[in-house]
């Protein structure tokens, strides 16, 4: 499985609120702006949460499976290998999401004295901070998962020195 590259991400980002941005001038244009909606921070803030935990929980197996505790459980490969892919996918979207919204909020910038847009854009803000906490913990959740043998300077598949 690869690992997540943090320019394919930041590109990811770039691009939704160059687009965003883009769009959301064109529809100011008209008249009306699309709004954020209260529930994208929570959600988002949620994922990273969610991922967080699942981080933690698996680093603590993997520690007490690598010391050989007695009470230790077992870490399933393919249970860790679905929080890595539940990561990654989470990461992108949020990379996604959260450039959508930053374009959004900084056209949202220009009318600050609106109280409504100016509800909108803390909105987009947050949306954007929860997005980058969801990708640290991804981040984070692939890092736990990596296998040992991924370390080594000869990387995986080369045999020892003798």
């Amino acid at each position: 499985m690869r690992e997540l590259r943090i320019r394919v991400l930041a590109g990811v980002f770039v691009v939704a609120g160059v687009l965003s941005w883009a769009g959301a001038r064109l529809w100011t244009s008209l008249g009306t702006l699309p709004s954020v909606p209260l529930a994208a921070p929570i959600v988002l803030a949620l994922i990273a949460v969610v991922l967080l935990a699942t981080a933690l929980s698996l680093r603590s197996r993997l520690k007490a499976q690598r010391e050989r505790r007695p009470e230790a459980k077992g870490v399933d490969p393919l249970m860790a290998a679905r929080a890595v892919v539940f990561g990654q996918a989470s990461a992108l979207v949020a990379a996604l999401v959260s450039g959508m919204y930053g374009g959004t909020g900084v056209v949202l910038l220009e009318s600050l004295d609106i109280p409504a847009r100016r509800d909108q854009a803390i909105y987009a803000g947050f949306s954007v901070l929860a997005g980058i906490a969801v990708i640290a913990a991804a981040l984070f959740l692939e890092r736990v998962c990596r296998l040992p043998e991924d370390d080594e300077p000869g990387g995986p598949g080369t045999a020892p020195a003798a």
